[in-house]
C-alpha cells in the first residue's frame, strides 16, 4: 500500500509538473505572438493604449469568447454580443484587427503570456516575498546597506585624521632636532624620509628637472584638448518631446526607416514630421503632455525644434544611401545601440580618422551586385585580402571633400 501511495504520488508530481512546463512553453510562443500582433494597441497591465489593457482578461471573459472576438471581432459586434457592442463604441468604434489564422492553443498562449505578466504584481500586492534574485524593496535593505557604508566611511576619516594628527606632531618635533644627534637616529625611518626628502626638493637640479617635466605634461594636456576640438562624443542634449528609443525602436521594434524615410535612399536620413508621429498617435496615448506638445505643434503648423546630436562639419560630406544600402552597414555601426537609448547620445568621435580607419577595415559589399564583378576579379589577382573600401577610393580625399 505504502509503495503504491508513493508511485501515485510520483504521478501526480509528473503531471504537475507537465502541465507546468505546458504553460510555460505556451506562454512563451503567447509572448512572441502578443509582441508581434498586439502589443501596438493592447498592454498586458491595466493601461490603455489604442484598446483596453488585457490584464485579467482570462478571468473577464470565457476562453470560447475570446477565440470568436480575436478570429472575428466585427462578426462578434454585429451578432448583438452586449460586451463586445459595449467594448466597441467605448473605445472610438476602433476596428480591431481579425486574426483568423490563429489557433485556439496559440490564443491559449498569448492569454498564459498575459496571466503571467500580472503574476508578479499580484505577488507584490499580497505581500509575497519576492523571488531569488529580485531587487530589494525599496527602503528595506537597501536603506540599512547605506547606513553601514556611512558608518565606514567615517570611521575611515577619523583614522585619517588621527594619522596626520601624529604626522604633524612628529614633524614638529623634528624641526627642533639635529639630524646628527642622537635623538634623530631615534625618529622613525619615515619621519627621516621626510626630511632627505626636504633636501632634495631644495636641490637645484631636481628643481630644474621638476619644472621640466611639469612643462611636458602641460603640454601634453594642451594637445590633447586641441585634438579634441569639434569631437563631441557622448553628446545628449535634451530634446523639445521626450522621445524614447528604448520604447519604439527596442520594445516595439519600429524600423528606423518608418520614422527616418531618407535612410536608405537619401543623403541624409532626416528627422520625422510631426505628421508621421500622427500616423500611431493619433489614436495611441492621446492624454500624454509629450503628446500634446505634437498635436500643438500642428495646430500651430510650426516644425518640432529637435535638437541635432549627429553634426559632421560642413566640410565634409557623407550619404547614408551610400553606406546602408549599397554598402549595407546597420544604423548600430555609427550611432551605437539606439534601440537600447531612452536619451539619444553621439556614441562614435565621427572624426575623419574614424572614418578613414573604418574605411580600411570594411570589405566592399560587392555579394550580388555586378557593378563590382570585374573590379573583384582583377583586385583577387593581386592581393590574397579581400577587397576593401580603401581600395575602390576609399582613402581619396575627393571623395569627401570637394
Amino acid at each position: 500500500m505504502k509503495r503504491l501511495k508513493i508511485v501515485a504520488l510520483t504521478a501526480v508530481l509528473s503531471f504537475v509538473a507537465s502541465v507546468v512546463s505546458v504553460k510555460a512553453q505556451d506562454a512563451a510562443e503567447g509572448e512572441q505572438i502578443f509582441k508581434n500582433n498586439c502589443a501596438a494597441c493592447h498592454a498586458t497591465s491595466d493601461e490603455v493604449l489604442v484598446g483596453p489593457g488585457l490584464k485579467g482578461i482570462s478571468g473577464r471573459r470565457p476562453i470560447d469568447w475570446i477565440v470568436k472576438w480575436v478570429h472575428n471581432p466585427q462578426a462578434v459586434i454585429a451578432s448583438g454580443d452586449k460586451y463586445a457592442v459595449d467594448l466597441y463604441n467605448k473605445y472610438n468604434k476602433a476596428q480591431m484587427t481579425a486574426y483568423p489564422n490563429l489557433s485556439e492553443a496559440q490564443i491559449k498562449g498569448v492569454i498564459a503570456y498575459i496571466d503571467a505578466q500580472a503574476a508578479p504584481v499580484a505577488a507584490a500586492a499580497t505581500g509575497a516575498a519576492p523571488a531569488t534574485g529580485a531587487a530589494p524593496a525599496e527602503g528595506s535593505s537597501n536603506g540599512g546597506m547605506m547606513q553601514y557604508i556611512m558608518i565606514a566611511l567615517l570611521l575611515v576619516m577619523v583614522l585619517v585624521l588621527v594619522a596626520l594628527l601624529s604626522i604633524v606632531s612628529s614633524l614638529s618635533k623634528l624641526a627642533n632636532v639635529s639630524p646628527d644627534s642622537p635623538e634623530a637616529q631615534q625618529i622613525p625611518l619615515f619621519q627621516r624620509i621626510a626630511e632627505n626628502g626636504k633636501k632634495i626638493a631644495t636641490n637645484s637640479a631636481f628643481k630644474t628637472g621638476a619644472a621640466l617635466l611639469i612643462t611636458l605634461l602641460i603640454g601634453k594636456a594642451t594637445i590633447d584638448a586641441a585634438y579634441g576640438v569639434g569631437i563631441h562624443q557622448g553628446y545628449a542634449p535634451e530634446q523639445p518631446i521626450q522621445f524614447s528609443h528604448k520604447l519604439h525602436a527596442g520594445q516595439y521594434q519600429i524600423n528606423c526607416n518608418y520614422c527616418h524615410t531618407g535612410v536608405y535612399k537619401g543623403k541624409g536620413a532626416n528627422i520625422p514630421s510631426a505628421n508621421i508621429c500622427m500616423n500611431c498617435h493619433n489614436a495611441i496615448k492621446r492624454e500624454s503632455p509629450e503628446i500634446q506638445k505634437i498635436y500643438r505643434s500642428l495646430e500651430k503648423d510650426e516644425p518640432i525644434q529637435w535638437v541635432r546630436v549627429h553634426n559632421l562639419p560642413d566640410l565634409a560630406y557623407f550619404n547614408h544611401a551610400q553606406h546602408t544600402n549599397v554598402g549595407g552597414l546597420e544604423c548600430t555601426n555609427c550611432h551605437g545601440e539606439i534601440a537600447k537609448m531612452e536619451v539619444v547620445q553621439q556614441r562614435s568621435t565621427l572624426t575623419m580618422g574614424w572614418c578613414i580607419d573604418c574605411h580600411r577595415k570594411t570589405d566592399v559589399n560587392a555579394k550580388g551586385n555586378a557593378y563590382y564583378d570585374k573590379l573583384v576579379e582583377l583586385h583577387n589577382k593581386d592581393h590574397k585580402e579581400t577587397l576593401k573600401v580603401q581600395n575602390i577610393g576609399g582613402l581619396e580625399c575627393s571623395k569627401c571633400h570637394y
